[in-house]
């Protein structure tokens, strides 16, 4: 039966040929047994014609997973990072613990779920990388070279975390742990071991006042308007051998002292970088050398390499869990994890830290989903998929929450101080709490040196399923150029971010690092190119068709909530808080240190280098672009889709998809 058809006449006067529908089976009572298949006819006889694909012969085939259960485990291993363990934990602290679980929740129904599986979907039905599927919308391609460019700035930056974590790993190998004490060349005068004295037995509170100008002004009362207030002092003996009496919020300990003097050997600022930190440099070279040849023998490796990297971190993750749950003040981080300050909601910081660490953690928008999904049988079932990721997902960060934070509890009171002042705030959060807590573990260095093996572990899947990303981008969009010499472009992008990625291990690497976390990937520019990624899918593309296309990859419709999320929820959460965040703009601030005006035209030049990319390529190709207003519309903004010319030749999608044309 023929539902649609007709004849069209290009805008040369030449006739172009005629697309019809057949619906084949099933009946009007019956739908869910419709067989839709698309197909061209001859303009002079109504035969049909072959299409040609466009790859050529000397294309090389393009490489699939070799099981279902390679890439469930490899979108495990890039969604549940980092992501999960290191940068959920310190925005939830920093935005105030349960306060922020109350957007993220929000953006994970609304935005996080819906466009995980748009991404997976889309790279499934298309079989091509993170460039290829704006064919769909063509106005919109500039949606993935800001994706790459997004890519390219977080390949740089997110891989200094692991050599951080390489760092510890190679300093856990010791009888016992260099962050246990207070007796080493890079600990100060102010430097008490809180696990050797209890907090209660060296630190009282003193009978004399203070002024508040001295102990600060939101402490005890003078919080309240006084002037002065009695304040805790700790007495203990020093490093130097000398007893002293040191104000309660001036006393540091073992651990964070290493993470600062020793480990980073921080600097004042950005401005003053201090040399390369060489352990770092040879850090990070290791796990650029990891990275490279996890990646370098393309998917089918990939997917055997996740089986371990993906499962392990679990394991520790639980060993961690029960013994942080049994110490002593535990219950206070957990509370102060799971109940809401909601007067923090009403910062800005706080929604659009949450709607992108949604993204964040899962991985969208840089277009590694999109890749990994591409990889895909062309009747995997992506909607169960999806959900099922998702929900280990966000499982996992809401754990991996508990467990820092019930550190983070018993830390607070072997301080004497409240959760919320226990560390300072910031990227290194995860190198102060994990620290802590494997030294309440029998053969603590044993177990120092397994959990920095798994955290190694968490970024390298996700460092190389972005890279990935990245590299499925481009070879797909230069196929005869690249994909031939896969190997040695891998090794040339590795190379250059290695060097760029030097800037992040300096003395003052710090400060660059959250330059890069603020600006070049994550926050404003993320929710800017999620907005335009759903817009050209639900809108260019068309909700109608992408359902279509689900239901010929899957045999049946996706449910009408997630349309309406692709069409109007998710670009509405995505444009609101990046208007609010506009409305409400404060500058970065890292650790009460403000950065030069310089530094921040440097992190808006990153961020712009991504999100310029969308208006600017919309505009040169609508310009460029012959023909009237609605013949433009009809070419760049929702074309009808010859599929064949689109996917891979061979691929799976080419071989079952019953749609040619859409």
């Amino acid at each position: 039966m023929m539902v649609e058809g007709g004849q069209a006449e290009g805008g040369d006067g030449v006739q172009t040929k005629e697309m019809r529908t057949e619906i084949n089976g099933g009946s009007a009572q019956d739908p869910a047994n419709f067989e839709l298949k698309h197909v061209l006819q001859n303009p002079e006889g109504g035969e049909l014609v072959a299409v040609e694909t466009g790859d050529g012969d000397d294309v090389p085939e393009r490489e699939e997973w070799s099981g279902k259960l390679d890439f469930l485990l490899a979108v495990v291993g890039y969604a549940i990072g980092l992501g999960n363990v290191w940068r959920f934990p310190y925005l939830c602290f920093r935005n105030g613990g349960g306060a922020f679980l109350v957007p993220y929740i929000l953006s994970l129904i609304f935005a996080g779920v819906p466009m995980f599986m748009l991404e997976v979907s889309i790279g499934q039905f298309l079989n091509v990388g993170g460039l290829g599927i704006y064919c769909i919308s063509p106005i919109f391609k500039g949606v993935g070279y800001a994706a790459a460019v997004m890519a390219c700035w977080l390949n740089v930056y997110y891989i200094v975390v692991l050599s951080w974590g390489l760092y510890y790993f190679y300093s856990s190998w010791t009888s016992e742990l260099p962050w246990a004490d207070c007796n080493n060349e890079w600990n100060t005068d102010k430097c008490r071991n809180p696990y050797e004295v209890k907090f209660n037995e060296s630190c009282k509170m003193s009978e004399d006042y203070h002024p508040c100008s001295e102990v600060g002004a939101k402490y005890g009362e003078c919080k309240d308007g006084a002037e002065n207030t009695k304040a805790v002092f700790c007495t203990f003996e020093n490093n130097l051998g000398e007893t002293v009496s040191v104000f309660v919020k001036n006393v540091t300990d073992p651990v964070s002292e290493f993470w600062e003097n020793k480990a980073l050997q921080q600097s004042p600022g950005i401005d003053q970088p201090g040399g390369l930190r060489v352990d770092l440099v040879i850090t990070l070279g290791i796990a650029w050398i990891l990275c490279y040849f996890c990646i370098w023998k393309g998917v089918k490796w990939t997917g055997k390499v996740v089986y371990f990297t993906a499962l392990f971190p679990y394991f520790l993750l639980f060993i961690l869990f029960f013994r942080g749950v049994t110490l002593e003040g535990a219950s206070d981080g957990i509370y102060f994890y799971l109940m809401p300050d909601f007067s923090k909601l009403s910062d800005s910081r706080v929604w659009i830290d949450a709607a992108s660490q949604i993204f964040f953690s899962y991985g969208l928008g840089l277009g590694a989903i999109v890749a990994l999904g591409s990889y895909n049988k062309y009747h995997n079932n992506v909607y169960k998929d999806a959900l099922i990721i998702c929900t280990i997902n966000s499982c996992t960060s809401i754990f991996a929450g508990l467990v820092i934070f019930s550190f983070l509890g018993f830390m607070a009171q072997e301080q004497g101080v409240d959760v919320a002042d226990v560390a300072k705030s910031g990227p290194g959060l995860a190198f102060l709490a994990y620290p802590s807590a494997v030294l309440q573990m029998p053969f603590s260095p044993v177990w120092s040196a397994c959990f920095f093996f798994m955290l190694m572990f968490l970024g390298l899947d996700s460092q190389f399923c972005t890279m990935e990303g990245f590299i499925t981008a481009m070879v797909d969009e230069f196929p005869k150029y690249l994909r031939g010499h896969k190997e040695l472009f891998i090794l040339a992008v590795c190379a250059i971010s290695y060097v760029i990625g030097l800037s992040c291990v300096s003395k003052g690497g710090i400060y660059v690092f959250q330059l890069f976390d603020e600006y070049a990937a994550s926050g404003m520019s993320l929710l800017f190119l999620m907005f335009f990624e759903c817009i050209a899918v639900s809108w260019g593309f068309g909700a109608r068709r992408f359902r279509l296309a689900l239901y010929d990859m899957i045999g049946y419709y996706p449910s009408y909530f997630f349309v309406a999320c692709w069409a109007v929820i998710t670009p509405l959460i995505c444009s609101g808080v990046f208007f609010f965040k506009l409305v409400t703009w404060e500058n970065l601030v890292y650790q009460e240190y403000h950065y030069p005006w310089w530094a921040h035209a440097v992190g808006y030049f990153m961020a712009a280098s991504s999100m310029a990319c969308i208006p600017i390529y919309a505009a040169w190709l609508w310009f460029t672009t012959p023909g009237t207003w609605r013949e433009k519309m009809d070419t760049i903004v929702s074309p009808t889709l010859d599929l064949a010319e689109i996917r891979p030749k061979n691929s799976e999608a080419a071989q079952h998809s019953k749609l040619t044309h859409i």
